[in-house]
């Protein structure tokens, strides 16, 4: 046992690895969790949890030898399955401390499909108000749209603990009221207002105590009293909670606060099943709700208007078949929580939070900046097994929570990025206003996407967290990967554009003034018809307003007009695309198919193809998708230049179906440089296995230079290729698609060579190697006397091409 570890069980000992139960989590992650055991570390419970190798024995052995029906049937199997399903109502109330006399378990699709319910079955009116802590989740802010229709009000609030204790007062601040319209209703009657809050924040880990509930019910009731116009006499105040997160390490106590409605989530629990949860509801509160909709009834007549509901809760809210199979998988799920018990859970996840925290704010780069910004509370008794983070650089900008993800992932470590679905808690502890919001929005930012970091501030964060069998290895992997990636030791290796341009100039010899020759050729031409998809080889091709003729002209979409990539299908490496230009076809095969696919090359715009054509491709691919092609060949586009530099990517109609730029360059010497980083050990790489040879072809260039220096294409600015002018727009973002290679017939993933380059080429986020082009062809080619690149073609960049124009 390290050092480490020995000092962090002195401390956590107590806590730690269930020492008081059947079994350590040393034993639990060696018997029940063997997928884990390749290097992967897992810290995105807050998302899902995992299941256990022996729970799915035991749910399979069950499901293989029970007779299960539907629980409607009054067979012996069906009366079996009723008495699984109560049992399984049963444990989950059992699992809340709720009383079987006060509450009842109503089966949904998950915890939004219980929100969801709650909130177009509850009797608004103008009367009534929906107040929500503004560190919801999307699911429960979904509520609101339900109230504002119906004439209510809604008020978001801001709860804050400052005393950091478990039982200390609140301070509760209240945004404007939001009214969608005012309906002057005047009939008699009571109105219901909803409160809604989590028991645990899903972005910063923020719990609230069963007496902060409390405390928030009674702000909650001066509000109502505050609006003249209600009759606080007649006037109901119920409150949901959204244990979604918080029920997954702590239990939650429903006999000892006064909660309506509780949702709860089982795969956050305990990994599975999935598309299954529970609305826990007060029996008083769930005969206010009005549900419409009825599948499962006691009677009806199917051309008269009439019907009788049935009495029961659950019958009344659970429509159909409920999923009976799911339901009595759970209990295998519980069997697992209650041998560890959920007290020895959350002490175990809150002893690996609460050291993460602590080592996390002690990181400090060479200049003594702090490396970390954590959010929510730093009390460990106020928050849940959570911890939601930026990173900073030396010089104080932030980076991208992406680039944490990316490189997180080339070290095996699985974890979540950006607000998860959060919005409220992520605008509050970024301190994003509204306006800030909006302006994202306009800049392009949405959820799910990459654009982390806009005008130099972050857009969402990195969040850590932990489950029951999460261990001390797992945290210290993630820490040790922190410490090497991002704390700042001594000043990295990364020479400016500037630096890198000079030392190369200073190392051609002979006068600045006589003509020199050049030193670099081309050696290498590559063209890729299909997006994604392998391409060929030529000694020459024709150049294009849009790059090389023909190059990525078609891509393949899902059937849900979805752009497929090799990220996303690595198949698509398999298959090999040619254009003939004589014949003028494209020619595309597969070893997935036995004929190989002909399609005649006809100039126009964007079009699909045929039937026949897609199956081809869907067969090849092993998923339905459909063929697209872009064709622009004759429309020029001009890039926007700064004192005769390029100062933005190339714009869309100067490109087919590329990501930035027309072209892709890559020289030898960088790729060799690279795969002797990878094989010596020189640089440090997260995963770096055996020897191994990184062709040029693994980052899909257009064209392969020879000749000078490694990574002296950094440096170009303008370059001329035997007589054609081209312009570098920088350096290629690279990502995992580079780790993909085929190898007799199939696709394997490894993380190389992107391992190995961000430990060298990193630069503000981005892992760059080779440099993007754009070609502005010079006249009209509307004959097709296309301008032709040729293998050996000379290269003159920025230095030399002047020099060389006056020989």
């Amino acid at each position: 046992m390290d050092k480490d570890k020995e000092q962090f069980l002195k401390e956590f000992g107590a806590d730690y690895g269930y020492p008081d139960g059947p079994k350590s989590v040393d034993d639990i992650r060696a018997t029940e969790f063997k997928r884990l055991q390749d290097g992967i570390v897992y810290l995105d419970h807050a998302g899902a949890t995992l299941y256990s190798e022996l729970q799915m024995e035991a749910i399979f052995k069950d499901l293989s030898t029970t007779l299960y029906a539907n629980p409607h049937s009054q067979s012996d199997a069906g009366m079996t399955t009723s008495d699984i399903v109560r049992e399984a109502r049963e444990q989950v109330l059992d699992y809340c401390n709720a009383s079987p006399m006060d509450y009842r378990c109503i089966f949904t699709s998950g915890a939004t499909a219980s929100l969801k319910l709650v909130g177009e079955s509850f009797p608004w009116t103008y009367r009534s108000c929906f107040m929500y802590s503004v560190e919801n989740h999307n699911s429960v802010l979904g509520i609101r749209e339900y109230a504002l229709q119906q004439g209510a009000s809604a008020c978001a609030i801001d709860i804050e603990n400052p005393d950091n204790s478990c039982t200390g007062s609140l301070k509760i601040t209240r945004h404007p009221l939001q009214r969608r319209c005012f309906l002057n209703d005047k009939a008699p009657g009571g109105a219901c207002s909803l409160l809604a809050i989590p028991s645990e924040c899903n972005f910063s880990g923020t719990k609230l105590s069963t007496d902060h509930v409390i405390a928030v019910k009674e702000d909650f009731r001066r509000q109502i009293e505050g609006h003249n116009y209600h009759r606080l006499d007649n006037h109901k105040l119920l409150v949901l909670v959204d244990a979604a997160k918080g029920c997954a390490t702590e239990k939650l106590d429903l006999r000892s606060c006064d909660i309506d409605f509780v949702v709860i989530s089982f795969y956050k629990m305990f990994g599975y099943p999935t598309g299954l949860g529970a609305l826990i509801v007060k029996n008083d509160a769930a005969k206010l709700l009005r549900k419409t909709y009825f599948g499962g009834v006691d009677a009806v007549i199917a051309d008269v208007d009439f019907v009788k509901r049935r009495e029961g809760i659950e019958e009344w809210f659970e429509d159909g078949s409920i999923s009976f199979l799911s339901i009595a998988s759970i209990r295998h799920g519980f069997t697992i929580l209650k041998s560890l018990t959920p007290g020895a859970i959350s002490r175990h996840t809150k002893a690996l939070c609460t050291f993460l925290r602590r080592t996390l704010l002690d990181l400090r780069h060479e200049n003594g900046t702090f490396v970390c910004t954590i959010y929510g509370s730093q009390n460990p008794k106020n928050v849940g097994p959570i911890v939601t983070f930026n990173l900073k650089r030396p010089d104080g900008s932030w980076h991208g929570y992406r680039e944490v993800e990316k490189l997180a992932a080339l070290s095996g470590i699985q974890l979540r990025t950006g607000c998860f679905c959060n919005p409220g808690a992520c605008a509050k502890y970024l301190g994003l206003t509204h306006q800030d919001i909006l302006s994202n929005l306009e800049a392009g930012h949405v959820c799910w996407d990459d654009c982390d970091l806009v005008d130099g501030r972050p857009t969402g964060a990195v969040r850590v967290s932990f489950g029951y069998m999460s261990t001390y290895e797992d945290l210290k992997k993630f820490v040790d990967f922190i410490r090497s990636s991002f704390v700042s030791v001594h000043i990295r290796p990364h020479a400016s554009k500037e630096t890198m341009h000079d030392a190369l100039a200073s190392s051609v010899s002979g006068p600045r003034n006589v003509p020199l020759e050049p030193r670099f050729f081309v050696n290498s031409i590559n063209i890729y018809p299909i997006k994604s998809c392998s391409g060929f080889q030529k000694e020459s091709w024709p150049l294009s307003s849009t790059g090389f003729l023909y190059d990525r002209e078609w891509l393949l979409k899902s059937l849900a007009g979805e752009v497929l990539t090799q990220k996303k299908v690595p198949e698509m490496c398999l298959l090999s695309a040619f254009i003939d230009l004589e014949q003028e076809v494209l020619i595309v095969e597969s070893p997935q198919c036995k004929e190989k696919l002909e399609i005649k090359i006809k100039r126009h715009g964007l079009h699909g193809y045929d039937d026949s054509v897609n199956v081809w491709f869907s067969t090849a691919i092993g998923r339905p998708c459909y063929l697209v092609r872009r064709s622009k060949s004759d429309n020029r586009s001009c890039l926007k230049r700064k004192n005769g530099h390029a100062i933005c990517r190339e714009s869309k109609d100067g490109l087919n179906f590329v990501n930035e730029g027309q072209f892709l360059l890559v020289t030898e010497e960088s790729v060799r440089d690279l795969n002797n980083r990878i094989n010596s050990g020189h640089e440090a790489s997260p995963a770096r296995g055996s020897s191994t040879q990184i062709g040029p072809d693994r980052f899909r260039p257009n064209l392969v230079i020879c000749g000078g220096h490694p990574y002296a294409e950094d440096t170009w600015k303008m370059l001329r290729i035997g007589r054609e002018p081209f312009t570098s727009l920088g350096g290629c973002n690279r990502c995992q698609m580079i780790n993909f290679r085929c190898e007799g017939g199939r696709v394997r993933k490894s993380s190389e060579p992107l391992a190995t380059l961000a430990s060298y080429r990193r630069v503000k986020g981005k892992i760059l190697f080779g440099i993007l082009l754009t070609y502005e062809i010079p006249g009209d080619f509307e004959n097709g006397n296309y301008p032709l690149l040729h293998i050996g073609d000379e290269v003159y960049p920025d230095e030399f091409s002047t020099v060389v124009d006056k020989s």
